[in-house]
């Protein structure tokens, strides 16, 4: 079967896209590459097994916790903590970001506070977050609302923003209902940017939740990260960072697959 084609400018042949079964050695080739350094290196005793366990350490750390159930418990406490924080940013941020994208008087009234607290990094509200919330869920969502906050709300204020003023004066000329504008032409225009502040924010989001988890919790990955460290285990604390690393990844990719579906134009 031959691969399909991509179509280029005139005069240019065009050349065959890699489908996914043929690129996929060529994506896997590096973390295959890194694995067998690291076990060549744990094999000449470069590496000590009390600082850098051996790959198949890992794997039967993850079938040892999968079995007790701790595994899943964990992921699961964190994945729960991060959905709801998201969604409770990202209505906000949506929420708030269309009102300064339209409003000039209520983008002079947060500018200030807003570009004041932008650069505070989340992991700095922990010691309020705790003193206002106690260390039980509602410190850590917090938290993630925080991290998820600001991606998003930056990315629709400069959605809106960009988008093409002749739209706007065209539908002023057609005396469109404001409701149909922000639904037909301002949203759909920003929404490259919102779906890219989105993607941002769950990324900050999973941050947030494994730092939360590892000064107050009782179980997630933060957590189990941090048991790892008291108890001297580097393969349950590499354990973590890959859980972390695969599900951050597993939910970016979920993201960019929607955001191709709904921008279909872009």
């Amino acid at each position: 079967m031959k691969a399909p084609l991509v179509k280029q400018a005139s005069g240019q042949r065009p050349t065959p896209r890699l489908g996914f079964l043929s690129a996929l050695p060529l994506y896997l080739a590096l973390p295959v590459v890194v694995i067998g350094i690291w076990k060549w290196a744990d094999i000449a005793g470069y590496i000590k097994p009390y600082t850098m366990p051996p790959p198949e350490k890992i794997v039967t750390t993850a079938i040892e916790f999968w079995k007790e159930g701790a595994l899943q418990n964990n992921i699961a406490a964190s994945v729960i903590r991060v959905g709801e924080g998201f969604l409770i940013a990202l209505a906000g941020a949506l929420l708030l970001g269309i009102g300064i994208g339209l409003s000039k008087k209520l983008d002079m009234l947060t500018g200030i506070i807003i570009q004041i607290l932008k650069p505070i990094p989340p992991i700095a509200y922990i010691p309020l977050a705790i003193l206002w919330f106690g260390i039980g869920e509602s410190s850590k969502i917090f938290i993630i609302v925080i991290g998820a906050f600001f991606p998003v709300l930056l990315n629709t204020v400069e959605g809106i923003k960009n988008i093409d003023r002749r739209f706007i004066e065209l539908t002023r000329v057609y005396e469109a209902p404001r409701r149909r504008v922000v639904t037909h032409v301002i949203l759909p225009g920003a929404l490259p940017f919102i779906m890219a502040g989105v993607r941002i924010g769950l990324g900050n989001a999973w941050i947030c939740v494994v730092a939360a988890e590892m000064i107050a919790a009782t179980k997630g990955v933060g957590y189990m990260l941090m048991d790892g460290r008291n108890l001297a285990r580097p393969d349950m604390v590499i354990l973590c960072m890959l859980i972390i690393g695969i599900f951050g990844k597993c939910m970016d990719d979920g993201l960019k697959l929607f955001s191709r579906s709904i921008i279909r134009w872009n």
